[in-house]
């Protein structure tokens, strides 16, 4: 979406609702600072009846006759990063002044050496270099549909399960990290040419409760979740290695066996005072659906199934002499479906000509 499209839209946007925030419009089109600036300087120069609310949004004054404010000069704009997804409509943050306590996958990055990099590049390449690297990292984020809480200088905080939740946060969180990691390759291949630079990068994620709401005051005021989960986040984050994730074992219980991992025990972290085990993903496993990848891990005995194994190998058995049948397995989460499922699977696949496809609801 170019910035005429995006200035039409708002435009509709504040007459419908009369007055919105800086803040919400950045999140509704993926704004950054410099383009939020310029698309201000062209509403107040091309549409008088939309004014500045004391620097907090934009109110829609109807007819009146406003003088608009002369338009400031800025830098060129910087490309406007893709929103979450084209197919998901943009979360929606809570009212101001409200907070929610959430289950949070929170990702922590980190450029390696970054005090290095400083001193071998001009403070303007410096700021190319890591605008880059974040727009490079944003980009991956977004397609996970994460949400970047916070730029902290060459680090990104970044939320999974905030503002918009998913059963598998934890998944993504992952999934965007090695993706992060792999993209550091064709930035290199670039920086190399243009900087004589490498770059790398250092990541954990943790999961666990927070509260998230509004913090600091006046304009300064940010969507941060608060708990010990974004501190464990930045610990783990320290015990990588570059261009490596690592991740804690809560974290690594929600991954269900889609990821390879490698046990890094349980080594001291700051602040914590009890032993917590951490890993190092290593790839995503080749697992195409949920059942695979808990099959990778082990099935746990089938106990007490006998009756519903025998009418599902009945029915099979009927199909055979040319009998079409359909099987309708329904039961409460974690009865023990797809593992009724998958024992079925495993008794069909000895037979020539079996076809079997199993599938499952997206996230």
């Amino acid at each position: 979406m170019d910035l005429y499209a995006v200035l039409d839209q708002v435009v509709d946007l504040v007459r419908q609702r009369k007055r919105i925030t800086y803040r919400l419009l950045q999140r509704q089109f993926a704004l950054d600072e410099v383009t939020l600036e310029d698309l201000k300087a062209e509403l107040f120069f091309a549409h008088p009846q939309i004014a500045d609310a004391n620097g907090h949004g934009l109110i829609w004054t109807g007819d009146a006759d406003v003088t608009p404010a002369p338009a400031p000069t800025f830098a060129p704009a910087a490309p406007l990063v893709p929103p979450y997804s084209q197919q998901v409509a943009s979360p929606t943050l809570p009212p101001t002044g409200e907070a929610e306590r959430r289950q949070l996958t929170v990702l922590f990055c980190d450029l390696v050496d970054s005090t290095v990099l400083a001193s071998q590049l001009d403070p303007e390449e410096l700021r190319a270099v890591v605008r880059a690297y974040q727009d490079t990292c944003a980009k991956v984020i977004a397609r996970y549909e994460g949400h970047i809480a916070q730029y902290l200088g060459d680090g990104l905080l970044v939320y999974f399960g905030y503002p918009l939740a998913h059963e598998d946060d934890a998944q993504r969180a992952v999934r965007a990290g090695l993706g992060m990691v792999e993209a550091m390759g064709p930035l290199n291949t670039r920086l190399t040419q243009e900087r004589g630079v490498q770059l790398a990068v250092r990541l954990g994620i943790h999961t666990g409760l927070v509260v998230v709401g509004e913090v600091g005051s006046g304009t300064r005021q940010e969507q941060l979740a608060l708990g010990e989960t974004p501190n464990l986040a930045a610990r783990l984050q320290g015990l990588a290695a570059p261009n490596t994730l690592v991740i804690s074992a809560t974290t690594f219980h929600l991954l269900g066996g889609f990821f390879a991992c490698q046990p890094l025990g349980t080594p001291p972290l700051k602040g914590q005072a009890q032993p917590l085990a951490v890993y190092r993903v290593l790839y995503e496993s080749m697992a195409r659906s949920r059942l695979e990848a808990v099959g990778s891990t082990g099935w746990t005995p089938l106990v007490g199934r006998e009756q519903e194994i025998a009418l599902l190998v009945e029915r099979w058995a009927q199909v055979k002499e040319g009998l079409g049948q359909v099987v309708l397995l329904s039961g409460e989460a974690g009865i023990g479906k797809s593992r009724l499922v998958q024992m079925l699977k495993e008794h069909v696949a000895s037979e020539p000509q079996a076809w079997l496809t199993p599938c499952q609801c997206s996230p």
